[in-house]
């Protein structure tokens, strides 16, 4: 789960993080007012679910008041596109305006787990202010690590290591140290599978602030954190992922034109893969689980129809828990419920194979079957292109 960066100041002051002074606004009169108590220059962010948003607008800098309301009148209702929305762009409901600060250097901090070594990863650099995946790129030498083993925590060597390796002063390597320990404090009590500052800033009286923030959350989590989850901003999530949460079905929505059931999250990586080797694209990623029933079917079937960009279906099932017969007459009931109007593929496999294959070849609708993903795969993609 995602939240916006006010949310995430929030809780990040809550550990003692240093934040920017500072209130969201969903008016431009209330922006007025905030930058008036603030007391001078202000900074109006754009609150929206992506990077970017500097470079596309998203934050201005405002000398007064008045300047302030007037950038909120722009800012406020404006269409957001930057590299992560996509050509379609976010609408700007809310804006968080801070107090200015006189910036002396700018810094990058980031927590994430490293799934492939299963444990947390501190990175730090001295380059803030860019977008991580640049200085990856340019000069991946400048992001120095720390991986953090989950018995012992976040060590203070390693806070103070890194401090160093950045090029923190040394007069201030003790402080920068403390905050770091904190940041790794409130990702790992809050369960949080991101916490990104950038820019991490030294002013020029020697203090250190969170210029920006970002936090999101492990959702098998949540319900730890119904406080966290209280902070979802539902006009932010694409509202069949929504639907979908609500049926525990694993869904995210793509912007290709095949829609996908599937059991089994390896299985449905592995499908829109082989979707996008013949030639297709993958409009969703939908992982019903290992357990589907006619239940989870029809609601998987009816999300997928509910997308307009969907031309053809593909029904990609391992019969292991759930016998293959048994799915078949789920994929029939739920088609026959849902009232299905594109193609659909299916391509069964694992116990009890042959006896789903008939039940759907007998049902009287109009399934193709495949033998094989790499089959399944280019009989949907040339009945998506022909629909």
């Amino acid at each position: 789960m995602k939240i916006h960066e006010y949310q995430a100041k929030e809780i990040l002051k809550s550990y003692g993080v240093t934040v920017p002074r500072g209130k969201m606004a969903t008016d431009p009169f209330t922006v007025f007012d905030i930058a008036k108590e603030l007391g001078g220059t202000v900074v109006i962010k754009a609150q929206v679910h992506a990077g970017g948003r500097g470079k596309a607008g998203g934050v201005k800098l405002a000398k007064d008041p008045y300047e302030a309301e007037e950038i909120a009148k722009k800012m406020i209702g404006m269409k957001l596109v930057t590299k992560q929305t996509g050509a379609e762009g976010k609408i700007v409901r809310k804006v968080l305006v801070e107090e200015g600060l006189n910036i002396k250097k700018e810094y990058y901090l980031g927590i994430v787990v490293d799934r492939s070594k299963q444990m947390p990863v501190f990175m730090a650099s001295s380059e803030g202010g860019m977008e991580i995946e640049e200085v990856a790129a340019k000069n991946p030498d400048a992001i120095k690590k720390e991986y953090i083993d989950p018995a012992i925590g976040f060590q203070p060597f390693q806070a103070r290591k890194l401090a160093f390796q950045i090029g923190i002063p040394q007069k201030l390597v003790g402080k920068a140290a403390k905050f770091f320990l904190l940041l790794y404090k409130a990702f790992e009590e809050t369960d949080a599978s991101l916490a990104e500052i950038n820019p991490f800033i030294e002013t020029e009286e020697g203090e250190f602030y969170a210029l920006d923030a970002k936090m999101n959350f492990d959702d098998n989590a949540l319900y730890r954190h119904p406080d966290i989850l209280g902070m979802r901003d539902y006009e932010e999530v694409e509202p069949l992922e929504i639907e979908a949460s609500r049926y525990n079905l694993n869904y995210i929505k793509l912007d290709g034109n095949i829609g996908c059931m599937v059991n089994g999250a390896g299985l449905a990586m592995a499908t829109m893969d082989i979707i996008k080797y013949s030639g297709g694209n993958p409009a969703n990623f939908l992982d019903v689980g290992g357990g589907a029933n006619e239940e989870s079917v029809t609601n998987a079937f009816r999300i997928i129809l509910s997308d307009k960009s969907v031309k053809a279906v593909l029904i990609n099932i391992f019969g292991g828990i759930v016998r293959c017969d048994v799915i078949a007459n789920g994929v029939i009931k739920a088609a026959q419920k849902v009232g299905v109007n594109v193609p659909v593929v299916v391509r069964l496999e694992g116990t009890n194979v042959e006896e789903g294959k008939r039940l759907l070849a007998e049902s009287g609708m109009d399934f193709t079957l495949a033998d094989g993903m790499k089959d399944a795969a280019e009989k949907v993609v040339a009945l998506a292109n022909k629909n």
